[in-house]
């Protein structure tokens, strides 16, 4: 019997729609339909991977299905999102968190990329970032931020700060609070957290900037905070300024979100979004958000592309400062 006699005998019994109607979904299937891949370019069990990782099981209760964190580090966090833009399928499967380091190192001189910000992701949903403050000794006679710039303004290039690093967040937000107040101060690079807060407590510089790692110092009294670079005041510290409540114009820090390669569905990016959104405010993710002195930023697609304009303009006005601008 041909093809076309079988589906006429198949109609003739009001079989037809049935039949047709079983296999629909087998070429309709919602999204997503399979785990989906969340790449985090730093290694396992790092700050960044564990609120990713709680990002994530948030999000997979709107999803209804797995997100799967795939830990691809290297290359200051920028390894992960550039190889997935370079070979992802942009069917909503893998996305990736993507650091500030995606749009500063295109900015910086002696610095070749095989990324695009504006041109290689489609950007999902911005999330939150890590709220840096500056800290000084206890016995340190800056008692708050005001005193430091007064102090600066009569003794240009007197007072110091240790950062991580030349080229971090930390140097490049110190030097646009620096040029904003109309004070030249030291940059003092060290390997890490540790030595900074080691260098201010035995008096070799004045300042530490930092993250969560000055909080045990803070809370001790060995060390005291003068002011958080946020929005609005933390919880850990109700009684510290934040930059914004200063009079500065940012909100500084090191902010993440995820995109995935350029050409995504709509669809698909509006449902993740929902779904990471979600994950902001529930109770499990923000208890982790906190461990980790993180902020929840959120902003949609809109907001999250105004974000990356902001930030690539303040960028580039602290690595022309500080020499390291292409």
């Amino acid at each position: 019997m041909t093809r076309r006699r079988v589906v006429a005998a198949i109609a003739a019994f009001g079989l037809l729609p049935a039949v047709f109607s079983f296999h629909a979904p087998a070429y309709a299937q919602a999204y997503p339909a399979k785990p989906i891949t969340l790449i985090v370019p730093w290694p396992a069990g790092g700050s960044t991977d564990i609120s990713m990782r709680a990002i994530a099981k948030g999000a997979e209760k709107h999803l209804g299905q797995p997100v799967i964190v795939d830990n691809k580090g290297g290359a200051s966090g920028t390894l992960g999102p550039a190889t997935m833009a370079a070979t992802a399928k942009p069917d909503g499967y893998t996305i990736s968190q993507i650091p500030i380091t995606i749009f500063r190192l295109p900015l910086m001189k002696n610095q070749k990329v095989s990324w695009n910000p504006d041109t290689d992701f489609t950007y999902i949903v911005h999330l939150t970032g890590y709220a840096f403050a500056v800290g000084v000794r206890g016995e340190s006679p800056f008692k708050k931020w005001q005193d430091v710039v007064d102090f600066a303004k009569a003794n240009p290039g007197k007072v110091s700060y240790g950062t991580p690093g030349a080229g971090t967040s930390l140097h490049i937000g110190m030097e646009l609070i620096a040029g904003q107040s109309g004070i030249q101060l030291t940059h003092v690079p060290f390997k890490g957290d540790g030595e900074q807060r080691a260098a201010v407590l035995g008096g070799h510089i004045d300042m530490a900037v930092g993250g969560s790692g000055l909080v045990p110092f803070v809370a001790d009294g060995t060390m005291r905070a003068l002011m958080i670079w946020t929005k609005e005041r933390a919880k850990a510290w109700p009684d510290l300024p934040a930059l914004k409540g200063l009079g500065y114009p940012w909100v500084l820090g090191s902010p993440f979100g995820i995109p995935g390669p350029k050409g995504m569905d709509p669809k698909h990016v509006q449902i993740l979004h929902d779904a990471f959104k979600k994950s902001l405010d529930d109770p499990e993710t923000l208890a982790v958000l906190d461990k980790f002195f993180m902020v929840p930023n959120y902003a949609d697609q809109k907001g999250y592309l105004e974000i990356i304009k902001q930030t690539t303009a303040y960028e580039k006005q602290a690595l022309e400062r500080i020499g390291l601008a292409k």
